[in-house]
């Protein structure tokens, strides 16, 4: 093959006939041009574009599979070949494939091996680097595998001999292992002893006494991170994760060892790794909280290790309390000043120890932004309101009266903060009815909450202000009033208005509507109306849809119409490639329906193979199918599984109390017990300030649901 003309043959390609993440494939020809073209700019560009649309995040597609042979004619001619080869490599890595055949981009590489395989013994070591990663991907296991056990006998330079032992650990675990177990001694250069830890992880080798010291002899150990591969991004967090994700005794009693002696060491930048292998545990792991947070009370030895320190605290809750001196001397700093690491510090301890917190957050009010917004529940979900404080409630009156000086979201902080007090929040009425026409959405709220313990005739003045808003049609206003006194002419007009303006509001308008009940049927026309185009299958226009048809049920009573919606939801989400979550709250609104609904069960029954809409499935099944019995043990191994793979762990809750103890059989218990006792958190993902407190949550749920089913207990 000519390498000196890597692009002949380009133009006879049908490339518009084929695709990418943009839709048609007709400008990659421009783009391979660019990157054989003298202008390093364009060429740039050019790669860029590339991993934009034929490995875009990581999927690939049909146009993916004809640019390979370019590409890597490209790499071999000496173009931008390191990049190249990364690009190419990360097309054979994805499994995440999109209009084209499983493996083809990943054969399709490989069938370029003997165009890549010469460039493992390229003059330049990134060359060489990146040509092990690449070729090891591609899983041809008999040529790439000799290829890169060859280049080990010769290879010299210590990046690219950690990428070819990487590469035959890939390939080859056992025998990776084998060989990474030789260079774990400190004459071997620190990233090939790196390497060499992550292949006997990888191979599942036991953790030695060996890989321990080398781990941590190589802290710090950031600069040792592989730039190819990504998911491994903080050495030490992911050898932690590795250890903690074999779930045995041993291996996590190993993985706190590491995390502990990083914790207490000297050097300021080995405690900050520390602390994100801490941090990763606790995610993790539902015994990492009280086994490290000692540990993490000893590294925050001053101020700047504090201050990192305290947002992990803050997510671990009460556990953290015995930090919380080690976060108040700098909450408590300069309270008339603002001052943005008192903020993080307070913050924290809002979290941690709130009733110390109180007084700190009262004499700082107006400059604590994220230590107010901890107080409200908006940064980490809390169990209950902040406790009530006299001065506290004067520091927040005081401020909620200059209501031009408010800033960002200081009006939801402090009416969230006020409405979780309720009736002691009462002195601060006169200041939310002033803040009313200002801001509704958030002071309505806090008046219903505030009101509705009151003394009379401070529930009268609230009344009467929220009336006026409602006659202009605000909606909050209109809705707090139905929720204080039951008024609802003012509410009946404010949704009608809603609905028909067709805002982003419309879901929130039709699940108040519904909630009604047959007092809003003279808002059936408007909820019609308020239907999307049944060509329509956007996420919004689906979501909307199913609350307009659960609205259209509760205040007709009529089951024909809204079951003819949601049949339109399912039936356009299937065009959608993201519906999914839409199609699990069709489900949940198909179960109100009740046995009404028993047209809709085929299509619930097609979601139960997807773990994110199993859970409403088997609920809406379980309301309108009457499954029997053994229809339900499966619909409960369902229900399991998306909790087991953290696709709804809470609607898996849901489901398993809806089929109830028959449902479960032996090993069924047996699952439910490693839920609620196991040390892997279920919930992994979400927002990472809520993903402890969630996991928390769900593990009270899963221990209460196999008390009820009268199962046994694994701690």
């Amino acid at each position: 093959m000519d390498l000196v003309h890597p692009l002949d043959g380009l133009d006879a390609r049908p490339w518009a006939s084929s695709s990418h993440a943009y839709g048609s494939a007709a400008d990659l020809p421009e783009l391979l041009r660019a990157l054989t073209g003298d202008d390093a700019d364009e060429a740039e560009e050019a790669l860029s574009e590339l991993h934009g649309s034929v490995l875009h995040q990581g999927t690939v597609y049909a146009a993916s599979v004809e640019a390979v042979p370019f590409l890597a004619r490209i790499a071999a001619a000496g173009h931008r070949t390191a990049d190249v080869l990364a690009l190419l490599g990360g097309m054979a890595e994805s499994e995440d494939e999109h209009g084209v055949a499983t493996g083809a981009v990943r054969a399709a590489v490989a069938d370029q091996l003997p165009l890549l395989l010469p460039l493992l013994a390229s003059p330049e070591q990134e060359v060489r680097r990146t040509a092990a990663w690449t070729v090891s991907h591609t899983r041809a296991t008999g040529t790439a595998l000799h290829a890169l056990r060859a280049r080990w006998d010769e290879e010299t330079g210590p990046a690219a001999r950690a990428e070819v032992l990487a590469g035959i650990a890939r390939l080859d675990p056992q025998g990776g292992a084998a060989l990474a177990a030789t260079v774990l001694e400190p004459s071997h250069p620190a990233e090939v002893r790196m390497a060499a830890v992550f292949a006997g992880l990888d191979a599942d080798a036991p953790w030695t006494e060996a890989m321990h010291t080398t781990m941590l002899s190589l802290l710090p150990a950031d600069d040792l991170r592989s730039d190819l591969d990504l998911e491994r991004g903080e050495p030490l967090a992911s050898v932690v994760e590795i250890l903690l994700g074999r779930d045995r005794h041993t291996e996590r009693k190993m993985a706190f060892a590491l995390v502990d002696a990083a914790l207490h060491d000297g050097r300021a930048e080995v405690r900050a790794e520390g602390l994100w292998a801490a941090d990763r545990a606790c995610m993790l792991s539902r015994g990492a909280p009280r086994r490290l947070v000692w540990n993490l009370r000893a590294a925050a030895v001053d101020e700047e290790s504090v201050v990192a320190v305290s947002s992990l605290l803050g997510r671990l809750g009460g556990v953290a309390a015995p930090a919380a001196d080690v976060l108040a001397p700098l909450a408590g700093r300069n309270p008339d000043q603002v001052d943005d690491r008192a903020d993080r510090a307070l913050a924290a301890l809002v979290l941690v120890a709130p009733a110390q917190a109180v007084p700190l957050l009262a004499a700082g009010m107006g400059r604590r932004p994220r230590a107010l917004d901890a107080a409200a529940g908006f940064r980490s979900p809390k169990d209950s309101a902040l406790p009530f404080d006299g001065d506290l409630l004067s520091a927040v009156r005081d401020r909620l009266s200059r209501l031009d000086d408010l800033n960002g979201n200081e009006p939801w902080q402090l009416t969230h903060l006020l409405a979780g007090w309720g009736a002691e929040a009462a002195p601060a009425l006169p200041e939310l009815c002033a803040a009313l026409p200002r801001f509704p959405g958030q002071a309505a709220r806090a008046i219903a909450s505030v009101a509705a313990g009151c003394a009379p005739a401070d529930r009268a003045r609230a009344v009467d202000s929220l009336r006026r808003e409602a006659e202009r049609g605000v909606l909050p206003a209109a809705q707090a009033l139905y929720t204080l006194v039951g008024e609802v002419g003012p509410l009946l007009h404010c949704l009608e208005e809603e609905l028909r303006r067709g805002t982003g509001q419309v879901r929130e308008a039709a699940r108040t509507a519904g909630a009604l009940g047959p007092r809003g049927a003279v808002l059936a026309p408007a909820l019609r109306e308020a239907l999307s185009d049944p060509g329509d299958d956007t996420t919004p226009a689906l979501d909307k849809d199913s609350e307009l048809a659960g609205a259209l049920w509760r205040v007709t009573g009529k089951a024909d119409e809204a079951v003819a919606v949601l049949e339109s939801v399912f039936a356009r989400a299937e065009q959608n490639a993201w519906s999914w979550w839409s199609v699990a709250r069709a489900a949940r609104t198909t179960a109100l329906l009740g046995p009404a609904a028993r047209p809709l069960a085929t299509r619930l029954r097609a979601a139960l193979d997807d773990p994110a809409q199993a859970p409403a499935a088997v609920e809406a099944l379980t309301a309108v199918a009457e499954p029997d019995a053994r229809e339900r043990i499966a619909l409960a191994a369902a229900a399991l599984r998306s909790a087991e793979v953290d696709a709804d762990p809470s609607g898996a809750c849901d489901a398993l109390e809806a089929l109830g103890a028959d449902a479960m059989t032996g090993d069924h218990l047996r699952r439910l017990a490693v839920l609620a006792e196991g040390d892997a958190r279920i919930v992994r993902s979400g927002v990472e300030d809520h993903v402890i407190h969630q996991d928390n949550v769900f593990r009270e749920r899963a221990r209460a649901l196999l008390t009820t089913f009268g199962g046994a207990s694994t701690p």
